[in-house]
This record gives C-alpha cells, structure tokens and sequence, in this order.
C-alpha cells in the first residue's frame, strides 16, 4: 500500500497545493486519500472480489459463460461479492481467466476456468479456503495472508522474464474505473507535466529517455514531438494510431480494453508537449470493446477535468475525439491514416513535407501509436534516465509482442529491449508445440521478415533485428515449426500485402500481385502443364529477387517499400525449400497440397469407399471391402481423401 501511495506523492509532488488539493478530492472524496486509495486498489477489502478476464480474447475463450456461472453461484449461495470485469492480462493460451480475492487473503487466479467449472473452482476458495490447484495459474504478492503451497503468479514461466510497464494495469484493474487507475498513481503525471515543466522540457526529456516509436519504424518519439513544437502554427493536432491491421497482431486493442487511461494519459502529455488542442484516436470499427472503454475513459476525464479547457488551471486545453476505421491496412502509414481523418481515402502522400511540419488539415501534426503513448506515464514516473538505463544502446525500455502460431504459450508479452528471441519462444512461450522443432519467426508482420533457427539467440533491438532482413515492427511476433512451408508463408503475406495495397503506385499495385503470381507457379503442380507454362515459371524465378529491389526503391509509402521483406528473407534463409520447390517440385515440409501426390496403402485401406465419396474428380476407383486406389491423372490433390480416411491409408509425399 505504501509503496502505491509514494507514486501518487510523487507524480504530484510538485504540482500547486490548489490543484493537489482538487483533484485528490475529486478522486478520493478527500485530500487525506490513503485509505480510500487503498480500497480502490482493493488492498483492503470489506467483501470478496471475482475478476474475470473480459477482453477480445476472453469472452472468444468463453469468458460470457464465466461471468454468468458466477453470478448465478453468488445468487444460489447467498454471498455478497463484487464482480469485475478487467481486461487481458497478456495469457491468451490460459483463457479464459478468473481470479478470486477475499478479504485478509491474496488474490488467487485460476486458468481455463470456463462456465462448467467456474462453481467448483469457487467453492474450493469460498468453503474450503484451498484453491483447486489443478486450474491455479498464481497468487498475487499483495492483498493479504498468502494461499498455503500455491505458487506465486510472478514466478509463471509466462510471466518471470516479462517487465511490464505497457501492460501494468491490463487484467488487473477495472477499466472502466478512473478512480482506480487514480489510485495507483494514475494522471498525477500529467497535472505534474502541465504545472512544473516547459513543452520544450517534456520534449527533451522523452529524448533522454530514448523511447522510440513503437509503431514500427522506431523514430525517436522526443525529436518528432520538437520538431512539431517548433512550428509556428494557430492550431496543432496530435493523432493516436490505434489502427493495427498486421496478422496475428492484437496488441492496442488489448491495452486500450485493460487500460484506456494510461494510452489517454500519454496523449494528453504528447498534446501539452507540442502545444496542441486537439488529439484523434483513430481506432479500427472491428474492435467494438476497445472503441466503448476508450470514450468511457475520455468521459470520464472529461467529468474530471483532466481533458476539456484551461485543465486545473495551467492555460492547456484538449479535446480527445475518437475517429473509427475501416480496418484498411494501409491507414497504419500515417499519411494515408490522416487523409482517412479528413473523410479522403485512405491513400498515402509523398513526403516531405512530414506530418510534424505539415500534416492534418495542413497543421503540424504528430502520430504515435498506442504502445508509444501507453510508455508515457511510465517514463515520467520513473524518471527519464531510469527509463533510458533499460535495454540496449539503441533500443530502451520494453516491447510489447502478441506471440502467436505453433508455441505452447500464447499471448501478450512485454519484455526489456535486449532480450533473445530464444528467451521470448522457449522461456516465455514455452517452446514448439507437441515437441515438434522450431523453425522461423515471423516478426514485425507482412512487412517484416522470418528468422530462422541459425539466428534465434539475436537480441529484440532496432538495430539487430535489421542485421538479419527483419523489422520490430509493430510487434507482431508469430511462431512457425518444422511442419511449416516457408515458401507458403511468403505466398501469404504476399497475398495479404497484394489485397492491402491502395493502389496508388504502380511498383506496389503491380509488382506486389507480379510477385504473388511468381510464388503461385512455384507452389503449384506441373499437372497441366505446357513447355511454355514451364518456361514462364523459370522466367518468373530468375526476376523474383530484382523485382523485389524494384518495389522496395521505388514504392511510394512503407507498405510497398517493406512489401517484399517476407519474400527477401524466406530466400535468404530458406533458398533450399524455394529451390525444392522449384527444381524437385516438392514441398519438403508437406504443406503446398497441390504439389503433393497421393497414394492408397494397399495394406491398411479396407474398402470403406469414403475417399471414393469425397473426391471432386473421382479420382478414386475401387470395390466396396476392397483396397481402393488413385489415378494420378485425375487427383487434383487437394486431400479430401487423406481427411476422411478413418485407417490413415491415404498418404501424401
């Protein structure tokens, strides 16, 4: 409790006695805040809590279920506790997630507690005081007198090696509560910032600090804010990129769900900083929950005169609106993201000039994503030079990654700049599934790049990562095992990118489907075939690699410029799949169904006729109760028969 307290001290310490004195009334009903503070964070409590873990990815996970089991045990046993619903707390694979806290005793949380069992693993805490330590996922460090024999929820292999500052509050705390993000030190900050420090002084000290944009191209977030600061203008803007599109990516849409204030927190701080009025979240439409916390939170700041006119005094005003995408991927280039905002298409500029100098409705403008800003309050708590002394050289403080694909564990992982890929998928994510090897990460989404088993150990940076035809990207970090066919994963991504593009350019428009047109004949069959559809693939072989120079150099924005990396860097690692693929026309890993060729086990088939039944082309021929077989001319391999084949006779190579 102490501790939560010292942060609030801190963050306001210097801030006028007057505005001290308002907003801690405001907040606590009282300047003397200890102890309603200490409620808010539930570290005394006078009834028992159930949090469930309500995000996306939750209530995907059966949380809806959760939710109304515990309701309705609460109402069957006559007990009076509070329910809160809190965001994702990071550990996707574990959903969906309950935790129960009683008074005197610490906060206990369970792990794929679905509805069918959500009664027994509250009885087990309720009546017996001995969690059921089948589902236990950890107890907390504070809220009371520790559970017997349970582990602690920090010492989770998921969770021992992460250092969360992004994440702090997610799955913790209730987010639509402004007291409760308050309470732990919340917005002190901000009124901190605004009553004691220069916008130049702010924008220096995020320099110090080292933050880089989290978005993915990692420019320097205190010199984009000077920049912005020392243009002469009647009316700046600053713009929340809330509008994540890569694969696998779910990373603002979880923060924004566990904890709007923080991300609003860093904006205001960003606007005061570059002296602008008006802030944009631009937030896809696709990610409903994420859309309602964040306007309950900028409601809610508003009530408290955190956003609005002349803010507690200090001459800053700020009005935050919340503008809602398409999910158009090519608005993540934040050219094509502002004429999104003025009601244009969402198509990207040539630039200089840049958004800083001249950029919304033709003022300085300056965008960030949610991951840069939600870093904001964290910094100015810390202090610039603590946050500067975490992670690399180049590279300070933590990233946060949604880790996904063929790994044990799954979810939100934020760790120090400097940590191995190696430490990320077997020490956090818990290794390949089913003890198959690992064999690439995809990171930094369409636009990034593969790494494979030759550079696991490199450390997350910038910098390292470019070493090896990669980006950090915007953080999407996607596992891939010996089963997976790198040449199919570019085809992907390629197909993705082709579909994105705006179309605006003629390197990115035609070059990127000229691309996918070359991946398609290197995956495809030679059924059908002529000699001139064989000449046009080698044809099509020989320009993939200069092609892909071409987009990059001449590409008008990011998209098209970063397009080929998925295609560069499965080449540079995987050359012998492509030249398997290419030469042999096998997919080594089995996964391009169309260049495989099936078979029947003579031994094993027992004439159920099935496969018979399900192929398109009849290519199966044979007598009931007698082994069946494939006439390769007519198979299209497209696997019906291997699926449906209940002796496992049906086999590809």
């Amino acid at each position: 409790m102490a501790q939560n307290n010292d942060i609030i001290e801190k963050n306001l310490s210097a801030v006028p006695a007057s505005v001290r004195k308002s907003f801690l009334v405001r907040a606590f009903g009282s300047e003397d805040y200890a102890e309603k503070a200490a409620s808010l964070r539930r570290e005394t409590l006078k009834k028992p809590v159930i949090y469930v873990g309500a995000g996306t990815c939750g209530m995907a996970a059966g949380a809806g279920k959760t939710l109304e089991a515990a309701r309705e045990y609460l109402k069957a046993n006559k007990i009076d506790a509070d329910i809160v619903e809190v965001g994702c707390i990071g550990y996707c694979a574990a959903e969906p997630l309950l935790d129960v806290q009683l008074p005197g005793r610490a906060r206990v949380s369970f792990q794929s507690a679905t509805g069918d069992v959500t009664a027994k693993l509250l009885d087990s805490v309720f009546k017996d005081e001995a969690p059921l330590k089948d589902n236990v996922l950890g107890q907390f460090e504070d809220g009371g007198k520790k559970w017997p024999k349970l582990p602690m929820f920090n010492e989770h292999p998921f969770f021992r090696k992460q250092m969360r500052f992004v994440l702090k509050n997610c799955g913790i705390v209730d987010p639509l509560s402004i007291e409760e993000y308050i309470s732990r030190g919340g917005y002190g900050a901000f009124l901190n910032v605004i009553h004691t420090m220069t916008p130049a002084q702010v924008c220096d000290g995020v320099i110090a600090s080292g933050l880089r944009g989290r978005g993915g191209g990692g420019f320097p977030t205190g010199k984009k804010w000077s920049v912005a600061l020392a243009q002469q203008s009647d009316q700046k803007y600053i713009v929340c990129n809330a509008d994540e599109g890569d694969p696998g990516a779910f990373m603002d849409r979880a923060v924004i769900e566990g904890d709007a204030h923080r991300v609003l927190e860093g904006i205001a701080v960003g606007a005061y900083a570059i002296g602008a009025s008006k802030a944009y979240v631009y937030i896809r439409a696709e990610y409903p929950l994420a859309v309602k916390n964040l306007k309950r939170a900028i409601d809610q700041a508003k009530s408290y005169g955190l956003l609005g006119e002349n803010i507690y005094g200090s001459g800053f005003d700020l009005d935050v609106i919340v503008k809602m995408g398409a999910g158009a991927f090519v608005c993540g280039e934040e050219t094509a993201l502002l004429n999104s905002i003025e009601g244009r298409r969402g198509m990207p500029k040539p630039r200089p000039p840049y958004p800083a100098v001249k950029g919304l409705f033709g003022k300085p403008t300056v965008i960030n994503n949610v991951e840069t800003f939600a870093n904001i309050p964290e910094i100015l708590t810390r202090g610039f030079d603590a946050f500067a002394a975490i992670g690399t050289k180049g590279s300070k403080g933590t990233k946060v990654f949604a880790l996904s694909g063929k790994v044990n564990r799954t979810g939100l992982v934020e760790i120090p700049m400097g940590t191995t890929l190696r430490e990320i998928v077997f020490d956090i994510g818990g290794g390949i599934e089913h003890g198959l090897a690992f064999k690439a990460v995809q990171i930094g989404g369409p636009s990034g790049g593969c790494i494979s088993q030759a550079n696991i150990d490199i450390e997350v940076d910038y910098e390292s990562l470019k070493t090896v035809g990669a980006i950090m990207g915007s953080g999407g970090l996607v596992v891939m095992d010996e089963k997976t066919c790198m040449v199919d994963v570019a085809k992907y991504f390629m197909e993705f990118i082709k579909k994105e593009s705006c179309g605006k350019c003629i390197p990115c428009r035609e070059g990127t489907m000229r691309m996918l047109s070359i991946l398609k004949t290197i995956t495809r069959s030679r059924k059908g075939e002529s000699a001139k559809d064989t000449l046009s693939r080698f044809q099509g072989v020989m320009e993939l690699e200069n092609l892909a120079q071409v987009i990059k150099e001449t590409s008008l924005c990011g998209l098209g410029q970063t397009a080929p990396n998925p295609v560069l860097s499965t080449l540079r690692w995987f050359r012998d799949e492509y030249e398997a693929h290419i030469f042999d026309r096998k997919c080594p890993a089995g996964a391009c169904t169309e260049m495989l060729e099936f078979s029947i086990d003579q031994n094993k088939c027992k004439g159920c006729t099935m496969c018979a039944k399900g192929c398109p082309t009849q290519a199966i021929v044979g007598k009931p109760k007698l082994p069946h077989y494939i006439v390769a001319e007519k198979c299209i391999s497209c696997g019906n028969c291997r699926t449906v084949c209940k002796f496992k006779a049906v086999t590809a190579a």
